[in-house]
């Protein structure tokens, strides 16, 4: 059985980076704190492989990564594709990852649906094209929408998952309406559970820059409590029980909360990482 605890991105954790030399490599620090780590720039841009073989090279032997699928690949960017089309597309992002997975990396891809993809046959269609097009590659899936887990729909979805043998992505996030889900403390992947912590600020979880505000500045500002991490601590016992390895990846970094909250979660749950990257004394930090 294996605890993975670690954040979404490496570059705005500033309390990991105190001093000069750390701001100069900063996943090489970063995985000296932790072992696995979600890759969020691959939503943005297909990334190159030089990029993951510095990155798979700044990283101990045993380090995971969360791999974040195209924005594309989810239907965030509203394009309709050829089939074509689509085949390209997916392959030039495995092409892309190949480094990730030859080095023994890759901890899974994550399909994160934006919040209009609701249940509806077209949706369910392009599920089952993503598991045509990445047969043989770890999925998790990801959902925005509530409607997936709706009393009518909830075992339909879970099914679903795993008939495709992924993983279906449990969430801690704010309850606010459509474009959230509920926390769904169901495993469809025996091997492995994925679990995203992305805070509770129910009043900014739909701003999506409202006012003129930035919302990744607002949407994931939320300091998990003791009481709260507590809680979490007795799913992640429970849910150990059913699967090989259970990953928690803390979101909630809009105000820098995501590490300190993981560094809390870590000694909650009496767990000591070996094998990370080497780390230089600092007698005068409180880690």
């Amino acid at each position: 059985m294996t605890l993975l605890i670690g954040l979404t991105g490496w570059g705005d954790h500033d309390t990991l980076y105190t001093d000069p030399d750390k701001k100069k490599n900063k996943l090489a620090t970063y995985s000296s704190h932790f072992p696995v780590v979600e890759i969020d720039s691959s939503f943005y841009a297909i990334q190159s492989q030089e990029n993951y073989y510095k990155w798979i090279s700044e990283t101990p032997d045993n380090f995971h990564f969360v791999i974040k699928a195209h924005q594309s690949m989810t239907g965030h960017d509203r394009i309709k594709r050829s089939i074509q089309e689509a085949k390209q597309l997916f392959q030039s992002f495995l092409e892309s990852i190949q480094p990730v997975i030859e080095a023994n990396k890759l901890h899974t891809i994550l399909f994160q649906f934006p919040p209009w993809f609701d249940v509806r046959a077209t949706n369910i269609q392009k599920l089952r094209k993503i598991k045509q097009l990445l047969p043989s590659m770890p999925i998790a899936i990801e959902f925005r929408n509530q409607t997936w887990f709706e009393s009518e729909h909830r075992q339909a979805t879970l099914n679903l998952i795993k008939k495709n043998g992924w993983t279906h992505t449990i969430c801690d996030e704010p309850q606010a309406g459509e474009g959230s889900v509920p926390t769904v403390l169901e495993i469809t992947n025996p091997s492995t559970v994925l679990v995203r912590m992305h805070g509770r600020n129910i009043h900014g979880w739909n701003r999506n820059g409202r006012d003129g505000e930035d919302w990744r500045n607002v949407r994931y500002l939320y300091q998990y409590n003791k009481k709260e991490l507590t809680e979490w601590a007795e799913y992640v016992r429970q849910l150990e029980e059913k699967a090989e390895t259970v990953t928690i990846l803390f979101n909630n970094n809009s105000g820098g909360d995501a590490s300190d909250n993981a560094k809390e979660f870590i000694q909650l749950l009496d767990i000591s990482y070996k094998n990370l990257n080497p780390r230089q004394l600092d007698l005068f930090e409180d880690d």
